[in-house]
């Protein structure tokens, strides 16, 4: 072979070992960054189960509701009494829910603002509705009976807005449908005025016939970064060894 073959032959092999070692990096990063992750969520699932099984406190007062923040207080178990206000209510749609056993199909979460004794407005998710179609004429029946004007001794769990995806579809401001849980946005839209910046998770009370359901909240967070993480490194494994056989064959031909 003359010598500017085996100069470009060099660079080949060079070139693919670069790009090699490129892509064995790279999946040993993804599998370490998955292996991470499993330490984040084992810590949040234990931070939640523990949130989860606390006794019910005090709803914070107002001067503190601006201190609060999801990673420390989400899912907090609260007490407090309130109004529901005769205001347009929200229905958000749920194909199923992670943390509701009763609530892995689909149908809708009846969002409806209360009024605190000190006149402050917490958006309360009040409980499940089974509506598969979203149908508004459902959501109102279901609601119609919890606004009596009367104070109620309620027991939820803090919980925070969520975010859009590229994915989740527009809000119906007709049929009043979200399909994310932003109370913030629901509360400016139908004209709720300034609410809490966490909304309640309803626990108990539950209707007479259990429309809108409430309930307890259990820990369900999937956890398959384990399994992700031994597919990256076995790819890295599987890179490394494709590279020693593609350049053991060059150097027998």
């Amino acid at each position: 072979m003359s010598e500017p073959a085996r100069k470009a032959r060099r660079a080949r092999v060079g070139g693919f070992a670069l790009f090699t070692l490129f892509l064995t990096a790279a999946f040993v990063a993804l599998g370490v960054w998955q292996l991470q992750r499993r330490t984040a969520k084992h810590e949040l699932i234990a931070a939640l189960t523990e949130r989860l099984a606390a006794a019910p406190v005090a709803l914070p007062p107002p001067a503190l509701w601006t201190a609060l923040n999801p990673a420390r207080d989400e899912f907090r178990r609260v007490s407090f009494t309130a109004t529901y206000a005769a205001l347009p209510d929200a229905m958000v749609y749920s194909s199923g829910s992670a943390v509701r056993k009763d609530a892995s199909g689909p149908g809708t979460w009846a969002f409806l603002p209360a009024r605190l004794p000190t006149g402050e407005t917490v958006v309360i998710d009040a409980g499940f509705v089974e509506n598969t179609m979203q149908d508004r004429g459902v959501e109102d029946r279901a609601v119609k009976k919890l606004v009596t004007g009367q104070p109620v001794a309620l027991t939820g769990y803090l919980r925070f807005p969520e975010a859009p995806g590229w994915l989740t579809p527009a809000e119906n401001r007709d049929k009043r449908l979200w399909f994310v849980r932003d109370h913030l946005g629901i509360a400016s839209a139908l004209g709720w005025g300034t609410v809490a910046p966490f909304y309640v998770d309803l626990e108990h009370p539950a209707p007479a016939n259990g429309i809108p359901r409430p309930g307890p909240l259990d820990v369900n967070l999937k956890d398959d970064h384990l399994q992700y993480a031994m597919t990256w490194f076995t790819l890295a494994g599987a890179v490394l060894i494709a590279f020693a056989v593609w350049a053991r064959g060059r150097r027998q031909s």
